[in-house]
């Protein structure tokens, strides 16, 4: 009977140090194999205060569009990339435009423009257009990029900045990037902030689920902030090692003990 009872206590034990051990963690887990998901559109971004934008014009005549890009000695033709140099375009990126706190961009020769709440798309025609009605130039192409797309990653995962070289960013890409949660984070609770029309707004989803194919904030925009959320039960990591310490020890204790009565009885 007492062997019984012995047993029954380092059965105990192994099970109780057993749930402190670390748990898996597992995107999307409701996706079925051979299953089509619908690929949601991505929103354009739209251009927000303190945006760091690099406009380059263009035409068949260079010269003619030197004068609007800002810094460089050299413009290029629509098509031909190999009129304007690398230091130019460094130039260009390293100046570029910064939309004040009313939304607007001094460019040359046209002067202030308004660009918050235009995609880059937008402005680009909107700058094209200005400069055909205006006359100075016939037919120029205009190209407009968004230099200093951000993303804040807090909580439960690597805590920094992403920067973004290109302007399409998913969060669970973001999350790949940033090292993935951790043990302590909720897969279930994951936040986004995202500045719109001058609030800030909070969603949050699940990336357990397909369903966060179809929220609002799986394209990430500029300046979002990422928040992983802990779980209710935070445990320190001073607590995690001291505890799983004294579960080993436990164990080897309750096995030795366990052993002494066998060879006893």
């Amino acid at each position: 009977m007492r062997k019984y009872c012995y047993l029954s206590v380092v059965c105990t034990a192994m099970l109780v140090t057993s749930c402190f051990g670390p748990k898996s963690i597992t995107y999307l887990e409701d996706m079925k194999e051979d299953r089509a998901y619908p690929v949601m559109e991505q929103q354009e971004i739209k251009i927000q205060q303190n945006d760091k934008l690099s406009i380059t014009v263009s035409a068949k005549n260079p010269e003619l569009a030197e004068p609007f890009n800002v810094g460089t000695g050299g413009t290029y033709r629509v098509g031909d990339n190999s009129n304007i140099s690398e230091s130019s375009a460094s130039v260009i990126k390293e100046k570029g435009y910064v939309v004040n706190e009313n939304g607007d961009i001094n460019f040359p020769v046209l002067g202030r423009i308004h660009a918050e709440g235009l995609t880059k798309l937008e402005l680009g025609e909107f700058i094209r257009k200005r400069l055909i009605e205006e006359g100075q130039l016939k037919e120029p192409f205009v190209s407009v990029e968004l230099l200093n797309l951000k993303i804040m990653m807090m909580g439960e995962t690597s805590v920094g900045i992403l920067s973004v070289d290109e302007s399409r960013i998913t969060l669970l890409e973001a999350l790949t990037r940033a090292g993935g949660i951790k043990d302590n984070g909720r897969m279930d609770k994951v936040g986004v902030i995202r500045e719109e029309d001058g609030v800030r707004r909070l969603m949050i989803t699940d990336v357990r689920s397909t369903a966060v194919f179809d929220s609002p904030c799986f394209y990430l925009q500029q300046n979002d902030i990422v928040y992983v959320y802990p779980k209710a039960t935070e445990v320190s990591r001073r607590f995690q090692s001291n505890w799983s310490m004294i579960s080993i020890l436990t164990s080897m204790s309750t096995l030795v003990l366990y052993a002494l009565l066998l060879n006893k009885n």
